[in-house]
């Protein structure tokens, strides 16, 4: 794979650093709320447009459901922030996510996990890998 089959590759970078700061800053242990408004500072210092806690619609047959997700964080109106404060990422986590991004048509996500020993656990999905 290059960099050019990669989908938002600039934005995946810049969204990368500051979880990476955020994750040298605090290191593990926090519950993720925490993480949480610690990287909304982080996206907000380094201009990098976001919302937290939206809604993502899910539609049935062409309807909306009254039921819906909320991800954690959206950045660039195309990126779903998937934070946990976990062991490690498991397929719980990579299946909820690729549900978000059914739900949502977004082109991608990144599952951030905080709390995993001695690292930034993360990983990158996107609608082709369902």
């Amino acid at each position: 794979m290059t960099l050019q089959d990669l989908v938002l590759p600039d934005e995946s970078y810049a969204l990368m650093g500051a979880a990476f700061e955020v994750y040298k800053e605090l290191g593990p242990g926090f519950l993720e709320a925490v993480y949480e408004e610690a990287l909304a500072r982080e996206l907000a210092h380094r201009q990098i447009p976001f919302q937290r806690q939206v809604p993502l619609v899910i539609h049935y047959k062409g309807h909306p459901l009254d039921k819906h997700y909320l991800c954690d964080i959206l950045a660039y109106g195309l990126v779903i922030l998937e934070l946990k404060a976990i062991r490690g990422i498991t397929d719980i986590e990579v299946a909820q996510t690729l549900n978000y991004l059914k739900a949502s048509r977004l082109p991608l996500a990144l599952i951030l996990n905080f709390s995993a020993h001695g690292k930034l656990e993360w990983k990158r999905l996107t609608l082709t890998q369902t």
